[in-house]
């Protein structure tokens, strides 16, 4: 089974604005309340790759309530814990010529709670996969990904973080299976800028990442494709397919659901599938359906 963890989920409400002015009032043309969180997004692509996952991660308040009502309506399977105070955040899309997002704080999430997300993970068996995506609130350390991989070393899970800075980095002694940064992030984390067509740059930073504890990096490349430094010593290279992105949350997830969808299949057609997933995404007004990622994979080279 694939369970996901998203610590820090929102209620993304997206406005489609024509002409975003800062500091005038805009009048939004079309406006949405959707589920939001990198784990939720990656189950919902897995639910539409015919892949079982289970969504676990913190809500709290009214707004956790209606977030859970929104993830049962995707489809997605879900065992979150509700938290004691606070409400979960609500994250504000705004959609114009550029994308503008503010995005919320999140609730506290006290030691008890995390006791028992942790107490769950501990029920991952041999042959299980733990995804690990996005950030975390101030409230927990940003070790929190690495502690949760300490925790579960040796039980045969295989893991996946999709997180940017130190959660990512502290990570890495851990061996995880697979981590997804974009090439700004990769870039960050190394203290180098890395451009998005750079391929040897690109190579020797995810070979750093290998070298630091992971066993596959998948780096997004945006419209030049995604590149995989593979545990098979290989790189592999993927083109982005032709089309007009319209919109970027939940495209790198999707890269990530498609990849463990596939990747059992070989390394190069994990990294095929994962390219399309995510530029299925971009290229749709929200996450990607089964017949868009399918249509646009029979389109890539």
């Amino acid at each position: 089974m694939i369970y996901t963890v998203t610590c820090n989920p929102a209620l993304d409400y997206v406005m489609r604005v024509p002409s975003f002015l800062p500091g005038e009032t805009n009048r939004a043309e079309t406006a949405e309340l959707q589920a939001g969180g990198k784990g939720i997004n990656v189950s919902y692509i897995l639910t539409q790759l015919g892949r079982e996952s289970v969504a676990l991660g913190f809500l709290a308040g009214d707004t956790g309530e209606l977030l859970l009502r929104r993830i049962r309506e995707m489809g997605v399977r879900s065992d979150f814990l509700f938290l004691p105070a606070g409400q979960t955040r609500i994250n504000v899309k705004v959609k114009s010529r550029l994308e503008t997002e503010l995005n919320g704080r999140g609730p506290e999430i006290p030691s008890a709670s995390l006791t028992a997300l942790l107490e769950k993970l501990d029920r991952l068996d041999e042959g299980d996969t733990l995804v690990l995506s996005g950030s975390v609130p101030p409230s927990l350390p940003p070790s929190v990904y690495g502690d949760i991989l300490n925790r579960l070393a040796g039980k045969g899970v295989r893991s996946v973080v999709d997180a940017a800075g130190d959660l990512l980095a502290l990570s890495l002694p851990f061996r995880p299976f697979l981590v997804k940064p974009n090439h700004r992030e990769l870039g960050d984390l190394l203290g180098r800028f890395l451009a998005p067509d750079d391929i040897p740059a690109l190579t020797l930073g995810a070979r750093e990442l290998q070298r630091r504890g992971a066993e596959n990096v998948l780096v997004s490349l945006g419209e030049h494709g995604a590149l995989l430094a593979a545990a098979d010593g290989e790189i592999y290279l993927q083109k982005a397919p032709a089309g007009s992105p319209q919109n970027s949350v939940g495209a790198g997830d999707s890269a990530v659901a498609g990849f463990l969808a596939a990747c059992d299949q070989g390394y190069a057609q994990g990294l095929r599938l994962a390219v399309a997933a995510g530029s299925a995404t971009a290229f749709s007004p929200g996450l990607a359906r089964r017949e868009e990622i399918l249509s646009v994979s029979r389109q890539m080279e």
